[in-house]
């Protein structure tokens, strides 16, 4: 009787097929050792490798150090992201740095903020599965290459292209706050987070937002015995 192939290994036999379709630029910006070279051969390239590129004004990679413990993933820039070629700073991203101001992280010096894809979706929607899929080799790049203790995952789209797993529908109430482990990268710890945006659009989900970070800050080492003490008092984002 024949094995059936464990889901793990076709994945990773689909990802490596991927690699005989790359050009000659992609291959050179993911055969780089240092974060340093595979942010400048990825702006330089001018990646063309989906139709997102069309509308982009410029890619962007990341915000922050790469040079951490933490790494957080969104879907996709937005125009203000377009326009500086920066992860997360638009609105979203200004509550984004509140709230992990209030946990004693510096959004640009003690994370790293990354994106599903690189370049902005038409009218700020989600990127569809195969620009995902296309993209998806950067970001697995980034990972490689930073080899965080800890990914937080920012909304349901991240989640959902990050792991394979999930089912098409499933519910951010449960699924925020969990932590969870993938065979790909056994080493790092995930967890699921709010997007920024939710918490813009819908005031009430700050207090759930205030007790996930407070797990996280915990999980870093952050100071368990202060935990306590931050309960006390829910930040004014």
């Amino acid at each position: 009787m024949k094995k059936r192939a464990r889901p793990e290994v076709s994945e990773e036999k689909d990802r490596l097929m991927q690699f005989d379709l790359f050009d000659e630029d992609v291959a050179e910006i993911l055969s780089v050792d240092s974060y340093a070279d595979f942010k400048k051969g990825l702006l330089a390239s001018n990646c063309t490798r989906c139709p997102l590129h069309e509308g982009r004004t410029n890619l962007v990679p990341d915000r922050g150090n790469p040079k951490t413990d933490l790494v957080l993933i969104g879907e996709g820039p937005g125009a203000n992201e377009d326009e500086a070629g920066k992860a997360f700073v638009g609105r979203a991203g200004q509550l984004l740095d509140k709230i992990f101001a209030s946990i004693d992280i510096d959004t640009n010096q003690d994370c790293l903020i990354i994106n599903v894809v690189k370049c902005r979706p038409p009218g700020n929607r989600a990127p569809t599965k195969e620009e995902a899929k296309t993209c998806s080799v950067f970001f697995e790049k980034q990972l490689e290459l930073v080899q965080p203790k800890i990914v937080g995952l920012l909304g349901a789209t991240a989640l959902r292209h990050i792991d394979p797993r999930r089912k098409k529908s499933f519910s951010m109430a449960e699924e925020a706050g969990s932590f969870f482990r993938l065979p790909r990268w056994p080493e790092i710890e995930f967890m699921v987070l709010y997007h920024p945006a939710a918490l813009l659009y819908d005031g009430k989900l700050k207090a759930r937002m205030w007790e996930h970070i407070q797990l996280l800050a915990v999980r870093l080492g952050l100071g368990e015995a202060n935990l306590e003490g931050r309960k006390r008092v829910q930040p004014s984002w």
